[in-house]
């Protein structure tokens, strides 16, 4: 699954850059997010619970943080065991633009899964997934957006 897109944050790069490096921000905008931790400064602890069509899961994995540039882009990476659900894992490559007092938000977004949530077709798969990612900028943008204001 392939996803590209860009959301506009009402709210400087800096400001944009330091949520994105947040994990209480992470944690509120990541759906299913029940826990997420800083194990380094680079690397993170998560467990999500997802569903998927018929299928429920809770995922533990963890998040790299990798070709950081701050303030401009970043690479995140991840990989979660579902028990007998099978796995998931992807990555976003995440660029910040300034444009006056906003920042465009550019991802790039890539993700697989494996076992028995792959048994449930493409076509669902992609979806929810799409559906998730988008939900996460949605809400990550809400979230910058009201910090910058308030």
């Amino acid at each position: 699954m392939d996803l590209t897109g860009e959301e506009r944050i009402m709210a400087p790069r800096d400001i944009v850059w330091a949520a994105l490096n947040d994990p209480e921000i992470l944690k509120q905008c990541i759906p299913g997010c029940q826990t997420l931790e800083m194990k380094t400064p680079n690397e993170l602890a998560a467990t999500v619970k997802l569903k998927i069509g018929p299928v429920s899961a809770t995922f533990n994995g963890d998040v790299t943080l990798s070709n950081i540039q701050a303030p401009e882009s970043y690479t995140i990476a991840g990989e979660g065991k579902g028990g007998i659900a099978g796995f998931a894992k992807g990555g976003a490559d995440v660029v910040l633009k300034e444009d006056g007092n906003e920042t465009i938000l550019q991802y790039d977004v890539k993700a697989q899964v494996g076992g028995k949530i792959a048994q449930l077709g493409a076509r669902l798969i992609d979806s929810t997934s799409k559906k998730l990612a988008q939900q996460f900028f949605a809400d990550f943008n809400a979230a910058v957006s009201a910090k910058a204001g308030g």
